[in-house]
């Protein structure tokens, strides 16, 4: 009885903090000491892109998911814990869920009350649970930051969520990559602490079987949308900044490099010895296994990299991926005339897509990752219908670049 109490209790005080913070999506919601840094930041990042009132999750571009799920790499190891799964879900009473690395249900399981829960808020697959089309979610959270995460009521952003508490944690490839979540959720009075560590070990299950079945590519995954870090197998590689410059260089470029281009684009015309980026190459061969060639520069084996993926989203057309991915300017604080250059190309790029795009989210997701871009703001405004919850805080974001703007 104390322990319902006191879930009872955590409920009331994180539905007094929403009710405060949330319909005005005034920013000193971080101050408040009854919700988790974390939420507070996740939800002023969603006011932009979510109402607060929708009573479901938006449904996939895709209308039919099923080759989605059928395609997947997570199929055949959710396949074979099938019974471990149908039993968790059963037994303890959830739902179990797995998306896409996108936040797209792909998946789930659950009891007939929990089902038909959960299909009312369309937690069912094709359901978009990321935070730009859901806000503040487990599924949403674990998906930022690559970290299992527990949203309980009032936390969640969606109104129609406050009766839930969900559990998730991420699922990566042998390399590292991000595939997607594994979610268990329920109603709030069946909140429990051991469900995460069961979210942990059918997630560390999944993994193994999917690492058995797909042999670990010998590759690198670089990340060098705003501060750059670099996998090998899953692992950082400690790297200087000049190597992690010159192997996203590598990346961004299929042709490979002469020497003789290579030295301009990471030095310009700076009086640097060639002996200099011959000695950055020897160490980064011995970081990476050997995997760059000699005479031209080119990597010989997998090397993802997630600039190279927004490249190639909006060489496609698919805005929607493009803006998720899109974490903010190319090593932003790299000064190398190939980076420089990559990095004036990528922002024109996902700008004219986003002020070209008829979809209000793009703009406002677009916006957290350039602030003071009155068009941007603009756009946003333009698109969003008079009554639409998002124009409070599009509005807000809109007068902040213009008085910057003047003040500089």
């Amino acid at each position: 009885m104390a322990s319902q109490l006191s879930l009872s209790e955590q409920r009331a005080a994180l539905e007094r903090e929403w009710a405060q913070w949330v319909p005005t999506g005034v920013s000193a919601l971080g101050q408040s000491s009854a919700v988790r840094t974390e939420v507070a930041q996740s939800w002023l990042r969603s006011l932009r892109t979510v109402d607060p009132g929708r009573d479901c999750a938006p449904e996939s571009a895709t209308d039919d998911i099923g080759p989605r799920w059928t395609e997947s790499p997570l199929r055949g190891p959710v396949t074979e814990l099938k019974e471990q799964l149908h039993s968790v879900a059963d037994d303890a009473g959830f739902v179990a869920a797995v998306t896409d690395a996108s936040g797209t249900i792909l998946w789930t399981y659950g009891g007939p009350v929990m089902r038909r829960k959960a299909e009312q808020v369309n937690f069912a697959p094709g359901g978009r649970w990321d935070e730009a089309h859901m806000g503040t979610n487990a599924l949403s959270l674990a998906l930022r930051t690559d970290q299992p995460h527990t949203v309980f009521t009032a936390e969640h952003l969606v109104a129609a969520l406050h009766g839930w508490v969900c559990y998730c944690a991420p699922i990566r490839a042998a390399d590292g990559t991000l595939l997607g979540v594994l979610d268990l959720s329920t109603t709030w009075k069946r909140s429990n602490p051991l469900a995460m560590a069961t979210v942990r070990t059918m997630t560390t299950a999944i993994e193994s079987k999917l690492h058995a079945t797909l042999p670990a590519p010998a590759g690198m995954r670089l990340t060098c949308l705003g501060p750059g870090r670099s996998l090998r197998d899953g692992k950082p590689i400690r790297l200087r900044p000049r190597q992690l410059e010159i192997l996203t260089l590598l990346a961004l470029d299929d042709d490979g490099f002469s020497h003789e281009r290579l030295h301009y684009a990471v030095y310009g015309d700076r009086a640097v010895g060639a002996s200099t980026l011959k000695s950055e190459m020897s160490h980064l061969r011995r970081a990476t296994g050997g995997d760059i060639t000699n005479r031209v520069y080119r990597f010989t084996t997998a090397l993802s990299c997630d600039a190279v993926d927004v490249l190639r989203a909006l060489q496609t057309g698919d805005r929607d991926t493009a803006v998720r991915l899109y974490r903010g300017p190319l090593l932003p604080d790299s000064d190398t005339p190939g980076i420089s250059e990559w990095r004036d190309y990528l922002e024109v790029a996902m700008r004219n897509a986003v002020l070209a795009s008829p979809d209000a989210n793009h703009a406002l997701v677009y916006g957290e990752s350039a602030p003071d871009d009155i068009a941007v703001h603009e756009h946003a405004l333009a698109l969003l219908p008079m009554r639409d919850a998002r124009r409070a805080v599009a509005a807000a974001t809109f007068g902040g670049a213009c008085e910057v703007t003047a003040t500089r």
